[in-house]
């Protein structure tokens, strides 16, 4: 059966887009709800800008709740996993936690603090071990055919070539906030009294691991603040 929707995706992966445009992003996860049914879900890292995206979920009246799947690599900092607590209770979420299947101890054991290396191909070890992985296996697990994300095009290269859905590792990544500015995103979360990360007050602009996150600085802000400026892209949202 999922051979044969990988099949369609491909086929149609035009037309959905073209189905897209003009679209608001709570009709774009009510869209992808819709065209996909319990093969529909959304990722979040509970990071400086999460609470936009699942407060829109969480205001939507489905019939079915989208499963909400966090990708926790076990390295994030306190502060994530309080706002992580605030969040699912503020909204009433029921997330299911994604994690590696070797914890950090021995991650560490077998392969180093592949972070303090330096090396790019250190990073990418890291980040397939503790981020990929654990994604692909719980849509592998629910049979996911598409899961959104709240990346936006002006957060890196990359993710500036996005269109609102494209294949990622063979399923579809759907983006409705690809669009949204930062200040798009400040005016939602004041105006749906949503609370901020606790590291944005401390001049973060963008928060993942604590070993490979810091605050903005005069030269460096947004995602080049992450994986001290090794990459931007975790590997997450690229099919390298």
């Amino acid at each position: 059966m999922i051979e044969k929707i990988q099949k369609d995706i491909q086929t149609n992966l035009r037309k959905y887009n073209q189905e897209l445009v003009g679209l608001k992003p709570q009709e774009m996860v009510t869209w992808g709800y819709e065209k996909f049914d319990n093969k529909f879900a959304i990722t979040t890292s509970f990071g400086i800008q999460s609470s936009v995206l699942l407060d829109t979920v969480s205001k939507l009246r489905l019939q079915k709740k989208i499963k909400i799947f966090w990708i926790d690599t076990g390295y994030l900092p306190p502060e994530t996993y309080h706002y992580a607590e605030k969040l699912i209770d503020n909204l009433s979420l029921e997330v299911e936690v994604l994690q590696s299947e070797l914890s950090p101890a021995r991650m560490e054991a077998k392969y180093g603090k592949l972070w303090e290396t330096n090396k790019e191909s250190d990073l990418d070890k890291y980040h397939e071990l503790r981020k990929i992985k654990p994604l692909e296996n719980g849509l592998e697990k629910y049979d996911i055919v598409c899961w959104a994300s709240g990346v936006r095009s002006s957060q890196t290269e990359n993710r500036n070539k996005m269109k609102f859905l494209d294949i990622i590792r063979q399923r579809l990544s759907l983006r409705p906030f690809l669009n949204w500015t930062n200040k798009d995103i400040f005016y939602y979360m004041e105006e749906n009294n949503l609370p901020a990360h606790p590291l944005f007050i401390k001049g973060y602009s963008s928060v993942g691991d604590w070993h490979s996150s810091s605050p903005d600085g005069i030269e460096t802000k947004g995602r080049n603040t992450r994986f001290r400026g090794i990459k931007q892209e975790c590997g997450i949202h690229t099919n390298d």
